[in-house]
């Protein structure tokens, strides 16, 4: 329902922010920005934009430099134009979106940067800033343990009661999980221990993309669609099946068995791809999550992006455009919805398929 009011929205105000401000000439659109701002993490979180002016919701900036911590909000920092005690967002290529420390006359500087100047910055020693998805991460994290724990009290207040609602609907996630994952890929006797993370994995997956599909806050963060958060979930599995392997299935990619002799030792082909195949399968899991919600948003976004386009050419171009963009920009949401679901199923069900290879 929120795609389609804000489709609707969009359908008759969509021409209107391409007129400058004299109503002159056509602002340029931007396809490179428009993309990389909704696909890119930030360190504030963008709202709407109400008369060429950006509402948004600045975050804090944490950051530890010259030994001593330094904070403040990402409120200082506007579009990187502006210095706050020698601070500033990243105007180069090789500092673009990253805070950086100024120096020379600027180094303590606050206020306006000036466009021409050359100016002399090194990088950051730590950054611990809440952006944008650290800040969607947390928001997930609050949803989940306001579901779960409401769950749980009413398994409390009745024990012997069929579930309902809520409770229904994620028993019967559970039980799914449970019963099609975790006990056919480890095994009824050895799933227990790693069940709590398989279903902390779904929901963590399964929440961020549905908030990342939602279009205004607090959804409108692509956190599954960030690298570096599929990494760290890549990773978590990878640590979990190689510490969880029991010593045969480290022989067993050692030294395959009923391979031939000649490709284990003269020419150790075989134990060579095994060991590749150790950290492929982890890589393989953080570039299909990663790929996958990242081609998503930006397949919506192009069909968005065409109403602008053809709307910076001509107003009436930019309305002819709506409805058919418009069109297909609710239909891939549908779709994209079905793989919000199948990349969290699929993400679950190959963590537990390498866990119960490595302890067979």
């Amino acid at each position: 329902m929120s795609r389609i009011i804000l489709s609707l929205l969009l359908l008759v105000l969509s021409p209107l922010p391409l007129a400058a401000n004299d109503m002159t000439e056509p602002e340029t659109f931007n396809a490179e920005e428009y993309f990389m701002e909704h696909v890119l993490d930030s360190y504030s979180w963008h709202i709407t934009t109400v008369k060429n002016k950006d509402i948004t919701i600045p975050l804090p900036i944490i950051l530890f430099d010259d030994w001593k911590l330094v904070y403040f909000m990402s409120s200082k920092l506007k579009h990187g134009n502006e210095a706050y005690k020698g601070y500033a967002l990243g105007f180069t290529k090789d500092s673009e979106g990253k805070i950086v420390k100024l120096q020379g006359d600027y180094a303590n500087f606050t206020g306006v940067l000036e466009q021409n100047e050359k100016y002399e910055w090194t990088p950051v020693f730590f950054n611990i800033s809440f952006t944008k998805n650290v800040c969607a991460i947390f928001i997930s994290i609050i949803i989940l343990c306001l579901i779960f724990l409401s769950v749980a009290k009413t398994y409390k207040q009745n024990p012997n009661k069929a579930p309902k609602g809520l409770q229904g609907m994620m028993e019967i996630v559970v039980l799914f999980i449970r019963d099609e994952i975790a006990i056919p890929l480890i095994g009824k006797e050895k799933y227990h221990k790693y069940f709590p993370y398989l279903l902390t994995l779904f929901f963590f997956i399964l929440i961020n993309n549905l908030l990342g599909l939602f279009p205004v806050f607090p959804g409108g963060a692509n956190v599954t669609g960030n690298i570096a958060i599929t990494l760290v979930l890549a990773l978590i599995t990878f640590f979990i099946v190689s510490f969880s392997a029991k010593k045969k299935y480290w022989i067993h990619i050692i030294n395959p068995p009923d391979a031939p002799w000649w490709l284990k030792f003269p020419i150790p082909l075989l134990p060579f791809l095994e060991v590749v195949g150790v950290f492929t399968k982890p890589f393989t899991l953080m570039i299909r999550l990663f790929a996958n919600m990242l081609a998503g948003h930006i397949i919506i976004l192009g069909f968005l992006g065409l109403i602008f386009i053809f709307g910076a050419i001509n107003p009436i171009a930019g309305y002819l455009t709506s409805p058919v963009s418009i069109f297909f920009y609710v239909f891939m949401g549908a779709i994209e919805l079905l793989v919000i679901f199948i990349q969290a199923y699929i993400f679950t069900l190959l963590t537990a398929f390498y866990i119960g290879m490595a302890r067979e």
